[in-house]
């Protein structure tokens, strides 16, 4: 951590310390800023004269892609990318290795390979024991050894709500950079992690989350997305991205924009985590949900006979999701491969891109 900015040594003591979701208005990726907003804010920060973009700028924010990429060399491009959160679960080591694999994750959504970490803490020092931000950091630290990669230095703050994540860098050849505007018509869809994270935290916040569900959440949301290396370097995988705040089909409809297509998904074969159908049947909803699908609703065509809850899991928050891939026909059956090579065996085929606009459930 950055040594001009050292956290306080007052503090609460460990026996007073308070749950840590009790200390933010919103946990992982459901603290997003509504995609709808998001666009809004940002309209007018891409490409305004002046500006003078360099050619070795391969990737900014024009398709809402997961990182930016800077073209050092003919060989080699560098992929920079940041994402932090509030906390998504009480357990401090857990949420720093959730954070960290989140944040890692979008460098694996760009086909790069990681090498480097920066820490952003910001934490409210007067009321969390030291220990606790200690067994925090040292989650994120633990998850970066897993990626092979230093965290290398960071920033610290003194803030209301605890926060934590990753500025990470990542390397890659320029002509293996998978964006998530290269999809073609015909191509598969392939997800790599089931969807449902945001509805297990939802549950947790209520003290409805059974042990298993617990155990559940927090293997997927700890699980790296290094597939991403492996299918950069397949030409027939055409685009990806990494599906987290903004849901399936805010990330989904970002691939099909980005194209000009129209992303045509199936129901029953869209992969969940074990037992949130049932929990979203409860109500245990997040709030981002609502506000993902008022932000793009507009584009989606669902079936009539789907239920609220289907519709809600649809929209559902990821926290370190899975890698969505589009790719040719002829190479699902190798990616699927690529994916359970690396223990995430659930990945499944959910769809086609094809002509048109927007995303059509079926």
């Amino acid at each position: 951590m950055n040594a001009t900015s050292p956290l306080k040594t007052t503090q609460a003591p460990a026996s007073a310390a308070p749950r840590l979701t009790s200390l933010s208005h919103g946990g992982g990726c459901g603290c997003k800023i509504a995609p709808g907003v998001l666009s809004e804010i940002l309209k007018n920060s891409s490409n305004r004269p002046g500006l003078n973009l360099p050619p070795q700028r391969l990737v900014g924010i024009e398709t809402a892609d997961d990182a930016a990429v800077y073209q050092l060399n003919d060989e080699q491009a560098l992929i920079a990318t940041t994402d932090f959160f509030m906390p998504i679960v009480d357990d401090p080591y857990d949420f720093g290795r959730i954070a960290a694999t989140n944040a890692i994750s979008d460098v694996y959504a760009m086909g790069g390979t990681p090498i480097m970490a920066l820490g952003l803490v910001g934490m409210p020092v007067n009321v969390l024991p030291l220990e606790t931000i200690g067994l925090i950091l040292r989650g994120g630290q633990d998850v970066c050894r897993d990626a092979g990669i230093p965290i290398a230095g960071g920033h610290t703050i003194d803030s209301v709500e605890p926060i934590y994540g990753l500025v990470v860098m990542g390397l890659i050849h320029p002509s293996k950079v998978k964006k998530n505007s290269g999809a073609k018509a015909g191509d598969v869809l392939i997800l790599g992690k089931p969807l449902g994270v945001g509805i297990l935290s939802a549950a947790l916040k209520k003290e409805v989350l059974s042990a298993e569900g617990y155990a559940c959440m927090i293997a997927t949301t700890t699980q790296l997305n290094k597939p991403g290396i492996e299918l950069s370097s397949m030409d027939a995988v055409h685009a990806m991205t990494d599906v987290t705040g903004f849901g399936l089909l805010g990330h989904g409809l970002e691939l099909a924009r980005g194209a000009g297509l129209q992303m045509q998904l199936e129901l029953s074969q869209i992969p969940l985590l074990p037992g949130v159908l049932e929990l979203a049947e409860q109500g245990n909803i997040t709030g981002a949900s609502g506000r993902n699908w008022a932000s793009y609703g507009a584009e989606v065509t669902l079936p009539a006979d789907i239920s609220p809850a289907q519709q809600a899991l649809l929209s559902d928050p990821q926290t370190s999701g899975g890698l969505l891939v589009s790719c040719a026909p002829e190479a699902a059956e190798a990616v699927l491969a690529c994916f359970a090579r690396h223990g995430l065996g659930a990945a499944r085929q959910i769809g086609r891109m094809t002509e048109g606009s927007g995303i059509a459930v079926r």
